[in-house]
Formats: C-alpha cells, sequence, structure tokens
C-alpha cells in the first residue's frame, strides 16, 4: 500500500522541476541606486539678479521702402533695402546698423542687375539672399548677409507687417564660420575663443518681443580628423531638419 502512493508522487517531480524555464523572472543582480541633485549650502541666501536685456535687436521699420503686397518680400531689391537703412542711419559704425565706411562705400556702389556686377559679382557686398517663415505666419521672411571685411558679417532678417511695412526682426554683426536655417532658426557658428572649439547660437523668433531673439547657445569641438567627437556642420542645437534651405528668387 505505501509503494503505491509513493509511484505518482515520484511521477510529478520532474514536471515540477521543468517550471523554472517557462520564461519567469529571472534576478539581474543588485541596481544602483537613483540618487537626484543635491542642493548644496541650502540655507545660504542666494544673490538676487535683474533680468536680462533680451539680447537681439529691437524691432525697427526700414523707412524708404515702399510698401509690399500681400507681406510678399520677395518682391523686396535687397540692395535697395541695405541703401535705404544706410540713408536712414548714415555714419553709423557701432550697433545693430554699424558698418564699416568701406562696406558702406562700396554698398553705395552696387545695384542690383547692373553691368559691374555681372563684371565682379563680389564687388557688392550685400548677398544673395534666402527666404524662410520664421515667425510663424504662414509668409516669408526675407534674411540678407552682407559681407564686411577680415570675415565679419551682418545678417539680418526682415518682415512684412499686413500694410506691407518692411519691418528688421534681427540685426547682428559677427566673425561668422557659417550661416545655417535649422526650421524657423537661424544658426550662426562663430569662434568661440577657445581654440578647437566653435559658438553655435540659434536665433529664434520671440512672439512677446516681435523679434529675433539668440535663444540657444553651444559650445562644440570644432570638426576635424583630431577631434572624432565633434559635431558636424548642418547639425544645430535644438534643429529640426536639415540646414541650409536655398532661396527663392
Amino acid at each position: 500500500m505505501p509503494a503505491r502512493t509513493l509511484l505518482p508522487l515520484l511521477a510529478l517531480v520532474p514536471l515540477l522541476s521543468g517550471c523554472g524555464d517557462t520564461g519567469g523572472l529571472v534576478s539581474a543582480g543588485s541596481t544602483p541606486t537613483a540618487s537626484g541633485p543635491v542642493h548644496l549650502w541650502p540655507d545660504r541666501r542666494g544673490a538676487s539678479v535683474p533680468p536680462a536685456d533680451p539680447g537681439g535687436a529691437p524691432p525697427e521699420y526700414v523707412k524708404g521702402i515702399p510698401p509690399v503686397r500681400d507681406q510678399d518680400v520677395h518682391a523686396v531689391d535687397p540692395v535697395a533695402l541695405v541703401q535705404a537703412e544706410l540713408t536712414a542711419h548714415p555714419n553709423t559704425e557701432v550697433g545693430a546698423d554699424g558698418m564699416p565706411p568701406r562696406t558702406v562705400a562700396a554698398i553705395r556702389e552696387c545695384a542690383k542687375g547692373s553691368d559691374k556686377d555681372e563684371e565682379d559679382p563680389e564687388a557688392c557686398p550685400v548677398l544673395k539672399p534666402y527666404y524662410r517663415d520664421l515667425t510663424d505666419n504662414g509668409k516669408d521672411e526675407l534674411i540678407v548677409g552682407i559681407e564686411f571685411p577680415d570675415k565679419m558679417m551682418s545678417v539680418r532678417v526682415y518682415t512684412a507687417d499686413p500694410d506691407g511695412r518692411l519691418n528688421r526682426i534681427m540685426a547682428t554683426t559677427e566673425t561668422v564660420i557659417t550661416v545655417e536655417l535649422a526650421g524657423g532658426d537661424v544658426v550662426l557658428r562663430v569662434p568661440s575663443g577657445n581654440h578647437g572649439y566653435e559658438l553655435i547660437t540659434a536665433w529664434s523668433w520671440d512672439e512677446k518681443q516681435r523679434t529675433m531673439l539668440p535663444t540657444r547657445e553651444q559650445i562644440v569641438r570644432v570638426p576635424g580628423p583630431g577631434n572624432p567627437q565633434a559635431q558636424p556642420p548642418g547639425q544645430a542645437p535644438g534643429s529640426r531638419e536639415p540646414a541650409s534651405a536655398p532661396g527663392r528668387p
């Protein structure tokens, strides 16, 4: 009688021993305890910092340019636009409208479609314009570059208001390596002052200030064989698509 009850129990042993191989959880060992930021000297009273200026040039309507129809900035002659700004701000060498006298003289001589420009396209410091909707209003803005001596460059952006008036919403002068368009941002790469590094600044439309502001900055290694971790050109901070979009005639 005892032998009969022992046989069924022995038959169940292989079945029970195989249950551990059917996908049950297996321990991966101990995991490190997560730790959040630690506030050092929590009782210390911190300094009060007054709000900083926005940092961009205030918007400014361009005088001497006739209004455009349907907010279409493609109809604007960029050379005439910059010449009108020179007339409105004569003898200005610093600030958003500042230009070296040598550049001013060259811009006053250049004209769209002139024979001189066809013979020497680099004679006019006002570069080919680019277009992009930077304000999310469904209309393109006009992006103008002006070459200064010593690789310096003035980058300016203009939009047209519902009345067709040209409003300059960005003006900055930098020693520029490259200028790119990334989504709704104008991205400038400039020397950072530290050997082997560049400073990338993304300018974005600010609805409250009604102008373009430098919203993001990043220091990156200069691309090259000696810096395998360097950020390649065309990848701006927070970029939403490949930079550089050609302008339309």
